[in-house]
């Protein structure tokens, strides 16, 4: 596994995260009531100091009302204002340094003011969902909130028992005591603030695919209103995770599910090992597979594999994008190649402003960034020819598996797959504004056809 950690502050969100140290593990004890949108918080953060010693560090956190911090169980100084919680213990912590915070907090969550609205917790009609990509996590948790800062989580949830509680991870224990039920689960992987996640309302469960002969337990947590266009959209889901394991390797966490919440969303979120929908998103007509095929795919290249700083989400959304069109082409749709084409026509009438290395904070989730990062992906695809192509997507994922990289790191790992260096193509495609010609087609070397479950065993 290859770690990479930024080296400073991120560049478009300086306020969020501490590059003084990191976090090893977060043990988050929550309790919430639906019906006031009402969280207590318990958290218990073991971090590691980082090359000098820490006078100080930073948190972040919404505006909670604080009720306890200890820093190795002494109190710390400490103020919270502007959603940065700012701890001076009552030593200073050696360089280098294990050392673990307490912290109580409690008050009413909700979104995170961002660019691009409210994110982050979301109280529903009926119970609450966090999405919290970039920088929604402080909402309801205090982090290092930075995509570099990958730790380990345990979760326990305790809510009435009337809602069903999911997260990213495995569910180690459901315990009902009275009119309460206490969820705990377990997400062992290296995760991002931004990609730990929480659905809790009125559920039906139901399994996708058989996880037997070494496939991947999966499940669709649902409204029972929509089980059955849920069943049609995310049928093939089963036969995208075996595509996708043959293409880029096993999948790198324990479980994978998926959350349809009982309200419209502008697009799904992709969590680790969990992945939100809303029902505009499920229509019985697999209107979204695109979509469905895009959020799996962010489990190996955004989740998995990190990005180090957000100047380099085009690695996250480039990639997913053409995990779309992979699923397409192997699936008995269109190919990449005419995929490609289309994008590539409809960025020639847009703006040719972005570049998508260093798109800017305010162009981060532009729409121009993910087609033009999927028709960057083909013409690595195509420079490269099938064979060496897949090879390297395989051992990219591998190879920086639970570890955070940046397109420097990318650049380099392609050009061992290329007979002469393709700093030019990446040059071209991914540090320049201009759009450069659609690169030749090149022909698929497998046949048209998804895989099946019992094909892959």
């Amino acid at each position: 596994m290859a770690v990479q950690q930024a080296a400073g502050p991120d560049p478009y969100f300086p306020d969020n995260g501490d590059p003084r140290y990191r976090v090893h593990r977060y043990e988050l004890t929550l309790d919430y009531r639906p019906g006031p949108n009402r969280l207590a918080g318990m958290a218990r953060i073991n971090a590691i100091a980082g090359r000098a010693a820490l006078p100080e560090f930073q948190l972040n956190l919404a505006d909670f009302k604080i009720g306890r911090i200890r820093v190795d169980g002494r109190q710390p100084h400490w103020t919270h204002r502007g959603g940065r919680l700012r701890i001076k213990p009552a030593k200073p912590l050696r360089a280098g340094a294990a050392f673990t915070v307490e912290i109580h907090w409690s008050g009413n969550p909700k979104p995170v003011n961002s660019p691009w609205g409210g994110i982050g917790w979301e109280e529903l009609t009926d119970g609450a969902l966090v999405a919290s990509q970039p920088t929604g996590a402080p909402s309801w948790f205090p982090c290092n909130d930075r995509p570099a800062d990958k730790a380990s989580y345990l979760l326990s949830i305790t809510c009435p028992s009337a809602y069903s509680v999911v997260a990213g991870g495995r569910l180690l224990t459901r315990t009902t005591k009275a009119s309460t039920t206490t969820w705990v689960y377990e997400q062992a992987s290296p995760t991002s603030s931004y990609l730990v996640s929480l659905a809790i309302g009125k559920f039906q469960t139901v399994l996708l695919g058989d996880p037997g002969f070494g496939g991947v337990p999966m499940h669709g947590h649902i409204p029972a209103h929509l089980l059955p266009e849920f069943s049609r959209d995310f049928a093939r889901q089963p036969a995208m995770m075996d595509l996708f394991q043959r293409l880029f390797g096993p999948y790198p966490f324990d479980e994978y599910a998926v959350v349809v919440a009982d309200e419209e969303f502008d697009v799904p979120v992709e969590a680790q090992g969990l992945s939100l929908f809303g029902v505009n998103h499920v229509d019985g007509a697999r209107g979204s597979e695109r979509l469905v095929a895009h959020e799996l795919a962010h489990q190996w290249f955004g989740n998995s594999v990190s990005i180090a700083d957000w100047r380099h989400i085009w690695l996250n959304e480039g990639l997913a994008k053409y995990a779309e069109w992979l699923w397409s082409e192997r699936s008995g749709g269109r190919s990449a190649q005419q995929l490609a084409a289309t994008a590539h026509r409809l960025l020639s009438g847009l703006p040719q402003d972005i570049r998508i290395a260093a798109p800017g904070r305010k162009s981060m989730f532009d729409d121009r960034l993910y087609e033009r990062g999927g028709v960057a992906i083909h013409a690595i695809r195509c420079a490269l020819g099938d064979e060496r192509f897949f090879h390297m997507l395989r051992a990219w994922a591998g190879l920086h598996r639970g570890g955070s990289v940046t397109t420097a790191t990318f650049t380099a790992h392609v050009n061992r797959f290329a007979d002469e260096p393709l700093d030019g193509l990446f040059d071209a495609w991914v540090h320049r504004a201009a759009l450069p010609a659609l690169p030749a087609p090149v022909v698929p070397a497998r046949p048209a056809q998804p895989p099946t479950s019992a094909e892959s065993a």
